[in-house]
């Protein structure tokens, strides 16, 4: 690539893995950084900005998951690391699959957090361009309504300094990569058979008030895609609400791998 995507490396010289850390939308890899130092006691972790977030370059009009899927690829074998372990937030749950789609092989273990297989249905196509417009129009209030959305009632009641951290940080996201989001998600592939089909160990962390991905339907999609369930106790955004119950998940999902 003639642009280059921002990445970081945090390297354990005796670890035998790698985990790949990839954000959701509206974030960047600073995201990760309070689960880094947990995870650097046993993998090498890397933590990158998709096209268009954090200090990430926009490539072109629409970031597809599947070019998101690609860059990863194009970071990894630049670094020679051809296994690693998955770990994707809501968008990056998205990326992960397509990246399975893609290099199946290279996927150790692969883990959902607040994400989904499905693609897109029909309303919420339509609620994608209405975001685009809005953002188009006023990029400001379209980031703070975004965010906001991403919460419970309670949530925003309980949270409220890291909500409005989340929104300073979102609103440093140029237009582009908004947008550019917003219409890769919006044709994005049903991935559920990829998943299925997935011949590593394979999990779907789901938040029980999930105001994006009705917990229900996580659990419809854990048997279908043949994924490991395991359940917070809040929404969408598990690393603000639930921090320490992914704590206590994420060595149970070793102990289920030996």
């Amino acid at each position: 690539m003639k642009k280059e995507i921002t990445y970081q490396i945090f390297r354990n010289n005796k670890a035998k893995e790698t985990i790949v850390l990839i954000h959701g939308y509206l974030e960047n890899s600073k995201m990760w950084a309070p689960l880094v130092p947990y995870l650097t006691t046993n993998y090498t972790v890397l933590v990158l900005d998709l096209p268009g977030f954090g200090k990430s370059p926009c490539f072109m009009p629409v970031h597809t998951m599947e070019f998101f899927a690609h860059t990863v690829k194009d970071v990894l074998d630049k670094e020679g690391i051809k296994e690693s372990i998955f770990l994707g937030h809501s968008m990056g749950g998205y990326v992960a699959l397509a990246f399975a789609a893609f290099y199946s092989g290279a996927i150790s273990k692969l883990i959902l957090l607040n994400s989904s297989t499905l693609a897109d249905n029909e309303d919420r196509k339509k609620q994608r361009m209405q975001a685009i417009k809005l953002a188009t129009q006023n990029k400001e209030r379209y980031v703070s309504l975004a965010i906001s959305n991403l919460f419970t009632e309670t949530a925003k009641i309980q949270f409220p300094k890291a909500i409005e951290a989340l929104k300073a940080e979102a609103l440093q996201i140029k237009l582009c990569g908004i947008t550019g989001a917003l219409k890769g998600m919006k044709i994005r592939k049903d991935r559920t058979e990829v998943a299925q089909k997935l011949p590593c160990p394979k999990f779907l962390i789901a938040g029980k008030q999930d105001p994006l991905i009705p917990y229900a339907v996580s659990q419809q999609l854990a048997i279908k895609a043949n994924l490991s369930l395991f359940t917070l106790s809040g929404g969408h955004m598990g690393m603000v609400e639930n921090f320490t119950e992914i704590l206590e998940i994420l060595p149970l999902i070793d102990i289920l791998c030996k």
